[in-house]
């Protein structure tokens, strides 16, 4: 057993998501949460300089002594997971993925959705999961930086409109279910619910990561099962919003702001 945090880090709160199913599942480890929303989209930037950025947040995480680090943002998994990974080989590090093989595998009429930000939807790693899992699958692959800064700046006036607009070429390619590629989206399943139709599967990836991060722990012997876990946040931005996002699921701890 390791009693050391686990780290999840993310371009601003949108990691939530899924911390909030990591936590669920492996409910006695600690965890330190940092959300980069000073540098918030991370969409718009060069893959360097998402490579920058990422890798302080990795290693300020380090610096806190985690023993895995989740990436918790689509875009920094697309654009540097595998570099991440060379420069940091001392421990674990989990990127995070559309669930396209489970919405291929749940479709009914064989249409399926993704949507991501605009560099992830653009990205070969995800041009090779839609190739490798949704070969006999109709694929409506689209990309949005416009729903982001939304979710970050927790403001619903005016999402309606713009979610109407996004999701329409889902609803004319009569998709049954919707993955979706980027770690904000799941904060707005309610509204795309709405929109989509009860008949449309929304599917994210947290639960998958979440349990990822369980067999990668019990493969390395270090799953701590008897232990109070402790949880702590950072944000490079504004820590009410970070608060806000937070008591919206179910947590009222402290959020400490932080240099990278």
């Amino acid at each position: 057993m390791n009693t050391q945090p686990i780290g999840v880090l993310d371009s601003g709160v949108g990691g939530l998501s899924i911390w909030r199913e990591i936590v669920r599942l492996v409910p006695h480890e600690s965890t330190i949460y940092i959300g980069d929303s000073k540098n918030c989209p991370y969409g718009s930037k060069s893959e360097d300089e998402i490579y920058t950025l990422a890798k302080r947040l990795v290693q300020t995480l380090l610096d806190k002594n985690c023993k895995l680090i989740v990436l918790a943002c689509n875009t920094i998994t697309v654009s540097c997971l595998d570099r991440l990974r060379r420069d940091f080989k001392a421990v674990p590090i989990i990127g995070v993925v559309p669930v396209v093989k489970t919405a291929a595998e749940q479709s009914r009429n064989g249409r399926i959705g993704i949507l991501s930000t605009s560099k992830t939807a653009q990205s070969q790693y995800q041009r090779d999961l839609i190739n490798r899992f949704a070969q006999i699958s109709t694929v409506t692959n689209l990309g949005t930086d416009r729903l982001v800064p939304f979710i970050e700046a927790g403001k619903t006036e005016g999402i309606e409109e713009v979610l109407t607009e996004v999701l329409e070429p889902f609803k004319k390619e009569n998709i049954d279910v919707l993955a979706l590629g980027c770690s904000h989206f799941p904060f707005l399943k309610a509204e795309m619910k709405k929109i989509l139709g009860k008949n449309v599967e929304i599917l994210d990836s947290g639960l998958a990561i979440a349990r990822q991060v369980k067999r990668v722990l019990e493969s390395r012997d270090e799953l701590c099962d008897k232990f109070k876990p402790n949880y702590i946040f950072f944000t490079t931005g504004d820590k009410s919003l970070l608060s806000k996002v937070l008591r919206s699921v179910g947590n009222n701890n402290r959020v400490e702001q932080i240099e990278i």
